[in-house]
């Protein structure tokens, strides 16, 4: 009985969550760049910790899978080494069952707290990153998107991440500015300068189509959010290591003790809490 009555919660849970996703790109798949703020190389570090982070939470074991962690392909397009440690950025492609419904969630700015680990002295330092989610396009969106190759600059350049001895030795990479607005998109990681050149035009149609909706919607939030500096005072959640450890996101007051679970993709917590707030905000 108590085991029936426990599986008839799970399953009323399950379907709660399931009415959560009201956004109408909910469905789809999930662009994400996560870039350097405040820190020095600390903050390249967390780049490094933070994309880890999304990494694990997409690739869970037969277990853990659920509504908030339902299982995502992840498709590196882009990284961006550190001088001495870490990245200063990188794109990556979630794609699965409510990607981008998930992890939009995760746009803003995070702050670290912790003893760095790059302080001879073992001193307490606060590192920033600034994590963009954006909808990947399908074709009919995409064909909504107009753009004059004249007011693209592409750029070819020699990969300087993993890739292989081809990657490494070619001018595969490619650097695709929108004049206009100064967009940017690129990508490095795939073997043939076509398909990176193919993968860094969907993620500027991506960021433009945003552009647009975020124009079109005076009153209402626009689906990338509020762009915000990489600093002190515009988190959106902390993670904290030292003096004590505990994790809060600061738009929906969740709190988690266990750091090294979260930084190891357990992320559910903070995912239901924000789509719970933006239900009551909305």
């Amino acid at each position: 009985m108590a085991a029936e009555q426990a599986s008839i919660e799970k399953e009323l849970h399950q379907r709660e969550l399931d009415l959560l996703f009201s956004d109408p790109h909910a469905n789809h798949n999930a662009v994400m760049s996560i870039s350097v703020g405040q820190g020095g190389v600390d903050a390249q570090d967390w780049v490094e910790i933070l994309l880890r982070m999304y990494t694990k939470w997409a690739q869970p074991s037969a277990g853990e899978r659920n509504t908030l962690r339902p299982g995502c392909e992840v498709e590196l397009v882009e990284t961006s080494p550190g001088e001495e440690a870490g990245l200063k950025g990188a794109t990556v492609i979630f794609r699965g069952k409510r990607a981008y419904g998930l992890l939009r969630s995760e746009h803003g700015v995070h702050r670290l707290v912790r003893i760095s680990p790059f302080d001879q002295n073992h001193r307490r330092h606060t590192s920033f990153a600034l994590v963009e989610v954006m909808p990947e396009l399908d074709e009919s969106e995409e064909q909504e998107v107009h753009i004059d190759p004249e007011d693209l600059r592409i750029d070819t350049y020699r990969s300087t991440g993993a890739g292989g001895q081809h990657v490494n030795k070619t001018d595969s990479a490619v650097r695709i500015t929108h004049l206009p607005t100064g967009i940017v998109a690129q990508c490095q990681n795939e073997r043939s300068q076509m398909k990176n050149r193919e993968l860094a035009m969907k993620i500027l149609r991506a960021r433009l189509y945003q552009r647009q909706q975020e124009e079109a919607a005076e009153r209402r939030e626009a689906l990338r959010g509020d762009v915000m500096p990489a600093e002190f005072g515009s988190q959106i959640r902390n993670y904290v290591l030292q003096p004590y450890t505990l994790v809060k996101d600061v738009r929906t007051g969740v709190e988690v003790g266990n750091v090294q679970a979260v930084l190891d993709g357990q992320i559910e917590p903070f995912l239901e809490g924000w789509l719970r707030w933006r239900l009551s905000q909305d």
